[in-house]
């Protein structure tokens, strides 16, 4: 049986990126594969950037985001020794992004994310993620994760 991916745990997860019940997104699904988080992407034709074969660049800052957010929630969850998603819930948010593109992105090749925590806290989390495209790395991000109260998802 196949492991269920972190954004299928998270309830009520409508994020364009990640979320499963949202039709129009972009539905990654990350896993756990040691200590790291591991996503993989088919990108779709009118993910295009200007040159029609190359992924957009603000496609690639999505699902480097989603990925790492998702490995958050779910560190957060594992550093407690819950299940994601069991009360009371644990949701993080962006507090900073960074994106270096390194190479082009092809549009009719599988993208993988590779993503660790390097810093833990109580409140905020950095993690580094890296774009993979043929083995070859082709974006590198960070993102600082922070988390925020329950009554936030409400907003």
């Amino acid at each position: 049986m196949e492991k269920l991916a972190f954004q299928d745990q998270i309830p009520d997860n409508f994020c364009y990126g990640c979320g499963p019940s949202n039709e129009q997104g972009l539905r990654i699904k990350s896993y756990w594969d040691g200590d790291e988080s591991l996503s993989n992407f088919m990108p779709h034709a009118y993910h295009t950037a200007g040159p029609k074969q190359i992924l957009n660049g603000g496609i690639i800052a999505t699902v480097v985001d989603c990925h790492c957010l998702c490995t958050a929630i779910a560190d957060s969850y594992r550093r407690e020794n819950r299940s994601i998603g069991t009360s009371p819930q644990i949701w993080c948010a962006t507090a900073s992004l960074k994106i270096d593109y390194l190479h082009p992105v092809r549009l009719d090749r599988p993208v993988t994310l590779r993503a660790r925590v390097v810093e833990a806290g109580p409140k905020k989390m950095k993690l580094l993620c890296s774009v993979f495209s043929e083995g070859q790395e082709c974006a590198k991000g960070e993102v600082l994760a922070v988390r925020v109260p329950p009554m936030w998802r409400g907003l």
